[in-house]
């Protein structure tokens, strides 16, 4: 790489997603920077909102980052890349999932009991929900939620994503995700006592 260059990327960190979108058109090499932002924080989403192992998240992710790439082009500057770029990883898992339905799955949630804590400081939680559940209990309650129900939680309250960004990820209107999220909390919250009763 030229010295020019190398000075270019140095100051990845103080780089926004779409600096360093335009930066990666300019010079292609410059996506591994993309990549270095994003795998952790997608190869976890993959993991919460997926019925499958650590391995085929993995090959998801891998499916992510190709897609990505090769659309990177058409990113639509009017999105957030993290939004943009979640869209593409919401889209992978269902195409994975439709692939492997006949597979028996396990649902794998790691260091996810903060989920409980972040559903329980809801007031209109809070009052039905005892606060002695574990990372198990959470993650068996989890696991029993409806597909659209788990991944809205998971943007929500663990990836943090306002309702914009789900909007635009979940392809949904502002009020379906508002709605989705209080039927997910509801549910949650249902689960969480009929588990805690057995």
């Amino acid at each position: 790489m030229k010295k020019s260059q190398e000075i270019k990327l140095n100051n990845v960190q103080e780089m926004t997603d779409e600096q360093l979108v335009q930066r990666t058109l300019d010079n292609p090499d410059a996506y591994v920077f993309i990549v270095e932002r994003y795998e952790e924080k997608l190869l976890r989403y993959i993991m919460r909102i997926s019925a499958g192992s650590r391995e085929d998240a993995e090959d998801t992710l891998q499916d992510v980052f190709l897609s990505a790439y090769k659309n990177l082009n058409d990113f639509d500057q009017n999105l957030k890349f993290s939004s943009w770029i979640y869209r593409i990883a919401h889209n992978k898992v269902i195409s994975h999932f439709r692939k492997v339905t006949a597979r028996p799955k396990t649902m794998t949630y790691e260091g996810d009991s903060q989920l409980l804590n972040i559903l329980a400081s809801e007031e209109d939680i809070a009052r039905n929900l005892e606060k002695k559940y574990t990372a198990e209990q959470v993650r068996q309650t989890i696991s029993q939620l409806d597909s659209r129900y788990r991944e809205v939680l998971v943007l929500k309250f663990l990836e943090e994503k306002d309702y914009k960004e789900i909007s635009d990820i979940l392809q949904k209107p502002m009020g379906t995700v508002a709605t989705l999220i209080n039927r997910a909390k509801k549910q949650f919250k249902e689960n969480s006592l009929k588990n805690h009763k057995e």
